[in-house]
């Protein structure tokens, strides 16, 4: 802020002389045919926890950056020929961003975020081939275990079935020595995670995994167990589960779209009832 004072101090010197005009209640900083910069916007420009001399370095851009824009929009102004043209596109834009913006405020006030599962599944059920895989899901589990850890022999005989048993030893195994454990058989995962967690080096390493269900390989520090329970490939329906996110953000865009509908139909309506639209039509016959 200092530096902004400083630069406010040098540029008052500048301007005190020249046109006065209605700032209201900011405190311009530089002119350029009548165009201002302000000390409050420049602040506001201004990234948090700059040093005084990284404030001065960046001010001083800032404004000579304000200034270039200022000097070639007004060249460019003088010298396009179809300013018309601009001005009736910069109102087409200006119009939809305003219904842009009253739609989405329209959208937030009178649609929940909640979509109903019973949509979701029956969304789901009258429309899978929509929902396609494009790379394998698996179920099962993982564990990674220190080469040396006591117990290994143990983890190769418990990680082969999914038993309750097996599994509560697994877990109960997991909390002294394991560095990383994963139980996913109650929930899909992409293949790639648990090919990322294991150094694997296979040819097509993802359906590897379809014919090698269960994995074991170590490097110079850990053995990594992977046992895939079910495997689902590219190209196969997407489970429910999987899909329950995608399926969510089409049904709130098909409520956005048929509200919306209505919104202008009913505006439509209500014009038309008030005779509010005049229609002009040419007489072909004529």
């Amino acid at each position: 802020m200092k530096a902004i004072g400083a630069l406010f101090f040098l540029f008052c010197m500048f301007t005190a002389c020249q046109k006065q005009y209605e700032h209201n209640g900011k405190t311009p900083l530089v002119e350029v045919d009548g165009h201002f910069l302000y000390r409050e916007d420049l602040a506001l420009a201004q990234p948090v926890g700059l040093s005084e001399d990284d404030s001065v370095v960046f001010a001083e851009n800032y404004i000579r950056n304000w200034i270039e824009d200022i000097l070639l929009y007004e060249k460019a102004d003088r010298n396009i020929p179809d300013n018309e043209k601009i001005d009736r596109l910069v109102e087409h834009y200006r119009r939809a961003l305003i219904m842009h913006s009253y739609q989405q405020n329209l959208i937030e006030q009178k649609l929940s975020g909640q979509i109903a599962e019973e949509e979701i599944k029956d969304f789901y059920d009258r429309n899978k081939t929509l929902f396609v895989l494009e790379k394998p899901l698996i179920k099962g589990l993982f564990i990674k275990v220190p080469l040396k850890e006591p117990g290994v022999n143990d983890v190769r005989r418990w990680y082969k079935k999914n038993t309750p048993e097996n599994v509560e030893k697994l877990e109960k195994f997991s909390l002294k020595g394991t560095v990383d454990y994963v139980y996913f058989y109650d929930r899909w995962m992409r293949a790639s995670d648990m090919i990322d967690r294991i150094p694997l080096t296979v040819p097509e390493p993802e359906s590897y995994l379809d014919k090698h269900r269960r994995i074991e390989v170590k490097d110079k520090h850990f053995w990594y167990f992977l046992n895939v329970e079910e495997y689902l490939g590219a190209g196969q329906e997407k489970p429910l589960d999987f899909a329950r996110t995608e399926i969510k953000e089409i049904l709130m865009n098909l409520k956005q779209v048929d509200f919306m509908r209505k919104i202008k139909t009913d505006l439509y309506k209500s014009a038309s009832d008030k005779n509010e639209i005049t229609y002009y039509y040419l007489n072909t016959d004529e």
